[in-house]
Protein backbone atom coordinates (compact mmCIF):
# COMPACT_ATOMS: atom_id res chain seq x y z
CA UNK A 1 0.00 0.00 0.00
CA UNK A 2 1.49 3.35 -0.94
CA UNK A 3 1.63 6.31 1.42
CA UNK A 4 -1.35 8.12 -0.08
CA UNK A 5 -3.56 5.05 0.34
CA UNK A 6 -2.21 4.59 3.86
CA UNK A 7 -3.19 8.15 4.66
CA UNK A 8 -6.69 7.73 3.27
CA UNK A 9 -7.24 4.53 5.18
CA UNK A 10 -6.27 6.06 8.50
CA UNK A 11 -2.92 4.41 9.03
CA UNK A 12 -0.83 6.13 11.69
CA UNK A 13 1.32 9.06 10.67
CA UNK A 14 4.41 6.99 11.39
CA UNK A 15 3.39 4.58 8.65
CA UNK A 16 2.47 7.38 6.25
CA UNK A 17 5.80 9.04 7.00
CA UNK A 18 7.63 5.78 6.25
CA UNK A 19 5.86 5.51 2.89
CA UNK A 20 5.60 9.15 1.86
CA UNK A 21 8.63 10.61 3.63
CA UNK A 22 11.26 9.23 1.23
CA UNK A 23 9.49 10.88 -1.71
CA UNK A 24 8.99 14.14 0.15
CA UNK A 25 12.67 14.24 1.12
CA UNK A 26 14.16 12.95 -2.12
CA UNK A 27 16.31 15.05 -4.40
CA UNK A 28 13.31 15.76 -6.60
CA UNK A 29 11.19 16.69 -3.57
CA UNK A 30 7.77 15.84 -4.88
CA UNK A 31 5.38 18.59 -3.80
CA UNK A 32 2.46 16.18 -3.88
CA UNK A 33 4.29 13.88 -1.44
CA UNK A 34 4.92 16.79 0.90
CA UNK A 35 1.27 17.74 0.71
CA UNK A 36 0.15 14.19 1.48
CA UNK A 37 2.48 14.06 4.45
CA UNK A 38 1.25 17.46 5.67
CA UNK A 39 -2.32 16.26 5.38
CA UNK A 40 -1.50 13.11 7.35
CA UNK A 41 0.07 15.20 10.11
CA UNK A 42 -2.95 17.49 10.22
CA UNK A 43 -5.43 14.61 10.35
CA UNK A 44 -3.41 13.09 13.20
CA UNK A 45 -3.65 16.37 15.11
CA UNK A 46 0.04 17.21 14.70
CA UNK A 47 -0.46 20.83 13.75
CA UNK A 48 3.19 21.75 14.29
CA UNK A 49 4.46 19.21 11.76
CA UNK A 50 1.68 20.08 9.31
CA UNK A 51 2.69 23.73 9.53
CA UNK A 52 6.33 22.79 8.90
CA UNK A 53 5.21 21.05 5.72
CA UNK A 54 3.23 24.14 4.72
CA UNK A 55 6.38 26.23 5.18
CA UNK A 56 8.39 23.75 3.10
CA UNK A 57 5.81 23.95 0.32
CA UNK A 58 5.79 27.75 0.52
CA UNK A 59 9.57 27.82 0.16
CA UNK A 60 9.42 25.36 -2.72
CA UNK A 61 6.77 27.46 -4.48
CA UNK A 62 9.30 30.28 -4.78
CA UNK A 63 11.42 28.06 -7.04
CA UNK A 64 8.94 25.78 -8.78
CA UNK A 65 5.25 25.10 -9.14
CA UNK A 66 3.28 23.82 -6.15
CA UNK A 67 -0.38 23.15 -6.78
CA UNK A 68 -2.65 25.26 -4.59
CA UNK A 69 -5.01 22.27 -4.62
CA UNK A 70 -2.44 20.21 -2.71
CA UNK A 71 -1.87 22.95 -0.15
CA UNK A 72 -5.64 23.41 0.25
CA UNK A 73 -5.88 19.78 1.36
CA UNK A 74 -3.60 20.50 4.32
CA UNK A 75 -5.55 23.60 5.33
CA UNK A 76 -8.77 21.62 5.05
CA UNK A 77 -7.43 19.01 7.48
CA UNK A 78 -6.31 21.78 9.83
CA UNK A 79 -9.88 23.13 9.85
CA UNK A 80 -8.87 26.39 8.16
CA UNK A 81 -11.68 26.52 5.64
CA UNK A 82 -11.16 30.12 4.51
CA UNK A 83 -7.53 29.44 3.59
CA UNK A 84 -8.52 26.18 1.90
CA UNK A 85 -11.18 27.91 -0.22
CA UNK A 86 -8.79 30.74 -1.11
CA UNK A 87 -6.31 28.16 -2.40
CA UNK A 88 -9.01 26.25 -4.26
CA UNK A 89 -10.04 29.53 -5.89
CA UNK A 90 -6.41 30.02 -6.91
CA UNK A 91 -6.39 26.49 -8.34
CA UNK A 92 -9.46 27.40 -10.43
CA UNK A 93 -7.74 30.55 -11.69
CA UNK A 94 -4.69 28.47 -12.65
CA UNK A 95 -6.82 25.77 -14.27
CA UNK A 96 -5.20 23.17 -12.04
CA UNK A 97 -5.63 19.66 -13.40
CA UNK A 98 -6.17 18.34 -9.87
CA UNK A 99 -9.56 20.06 -9.76
CA UNK A 100 -11.08 17.19 -11.73
CA UNK A 101 -10.97 15.19 -8.47
CA UNK A 102 -12.75 17.81 -6.38
CA UNK A 103 -16.18 16.20 -6.45
CA UNK A 104 -14.85 12.84 -5.23
CA UNK A 105 -11.75 13.75 -3.21
CA UNK A 106 -12.40 12.44 0.32
CA UNK A 107 -9.85 14.82 1.84
CA UNK A 108 -12.20 17.67 0.89
CA UNK A 109 -15.14 16.15 2.80
CA UNK A 110 -14.93 18.74 5.62
CA UNK A 111 -15.71 21.46 3.05
CA UNK A 112 -18.73 19.85 1.41
CA UNK A 113 -21.33 21.39 3.73
CA UNK A 114 -20.05 24.89 3.05
CA UNK A 115 -22.01 26.73 0.30
CA UNK A 116 -18.69 27.76 -1.24
CA UNK A 117 -18.03 24.13 -2.11
CA UNK A 118 -21.10 23.87 -4.34
CA UNK A 119 -20.12 27.15 -5.96
CA UNK A 120 -16.64 25.75 -6.57
CA UNK A 121 -18.08 22.64 -8.22
CA UNK A 122 -20.22 24.79 -10.51
CA UNK A 123 -17.27 26.96 -11.51
CA UNK A 124 -15.21 23.93 -12.52
CA UNK A 125 -18.11 22.27 -14.30
CA UNK A 126 -18.71 19.41 -11.89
Amino acid sequence: MDGFKAELHGFPVKRANQRIGPLANSDTQYAIAHAALGHAYAVAGNRREAEKVLQTLSNRARKSYVSPFDVALIYTALGEKDKAFALLDKAVAEHSTFLVYTKWEPRLDPLRSDPRFQDLLKRIGL
